[in-house]
C-alpha cells in the first residue's frame, strides 16, 4: 500500500539484466534526492531497441523483484506490460497518474536520454509536467537546463561503467559475471534461465 502524497521516482528500464550499476542509481535516488520511493518501470519494449535482445518479461520483472527484495523504498513496476506496444513514456505517465491521483511522479533520467527528450513522443508536455531528476552517464555531457525548470542534476551519482550488454556478452561466452550482478540474479541467469545475447 503506498501512502498518500508521496515523490515516487519512475527509472524506466529494460533491466535486460538487472545490474549493480542499475541498483546504485536507484537507491542514490531513493535516499539521497527529495523522493520517497523509486519505482523500477520493467520495460516490454523500448521502441528505440530490437525486440529480439530482450530476455522474456517476466523474467525481467522476477530479477528486478528478487534483486530489491527487502529494500522498502524500491519497487519493481510492470505496469507497460498491459499497455499498448511499443512503450511510450507519456503514456506511462498518463496511466500512472491516473491510478494513482495521490502521487506525484518525477522521471530519473540518465543525460543521455535528458538530451534526447525532444524526440520522444509528447516530450515537450513530460517536460513541462514532470519534474525530472537527471543523473550524469559516461560519455555523456552534462546538461545545463531550462531555466525555471523542474529539472535537476546530480552530477555525484556513484556510477558503474557497466552495461546490461557487457553483462550478456560475458554471459555468452562463459565469462564470470560475479560482482556486475547480484548474486541471486547471477544464479538465475546462469542456472535457470537462457538470456538472449542479441547486441
Amino acid at each position: 500500500m503506498t501512502s498518500s502524497g508521496k515523490k515516487v521516482g519512475l527509472f524506466f528500464g529494460s533491466f535486460n539484466p538487472i545490474h549493480q550499476g542499475h541498483l546504485i542509481i536507484a537507491e542514490y535516488m531513493a535516499t539521497q534526492t527529495c523522493l520517497d520511493e523509486v519505482w523500477m518501470v520493467v520495460s516490454p519494449h523500448n521502441p528505440h531497441k530490437a525486440r529480439t535482445a530482450l530476455a522474456n518479461d517476466y523474467d525481467r520483472l522476477a530479477w528486478v523483484e528478487d534483486a530489491i527484495a527487502g529494500n522498502p523504498r524500491l519497487r519493481a513496476c510492470a505496469i507497460e506490460f498491459s499497455l499498448p506496444q511499443p512503450s511510450y513514456t507519456i503514456v506511462t505517465l498518463t496511466t500512472l497518474r491516473e491510478k494513482h491521483p495521490d502521487l506525484h511522479f518525477h522521471l530519473v533520467l540518465g543525460a543521455d536520454s535528458y538530451s534526447n527528450l525532444p524526440s520522444w513522443k509528447n516530450g515537450d508536455i513530460i517536460l513541462r509536467d514532470y519534474p525530472i531528476l537527471v543523473y550524469a552517464r559516461p560519455g555523456s555531457d552534462t546538461p545545463t537546463p531550462p531555466s525555471e525548470s523542474r529539472v535537476q542534476i546530480y552530477a555525484d551519482v556513484p556510477l558503474l561503467h557497466l552495461s546490461a550488454s557487457y553483462v550478456r556478452q560475458c554471459l555468452s561466452v562463459n565469462r564470470s559475471v560475479r560482482y556486475l550482478v547480484p548474486e541471486v540474479i547471477r544464479e538465475a541467469i546462469q542456472t535457470r534461465i537462457p538470456l538472449r545475447t542479441e547486441s
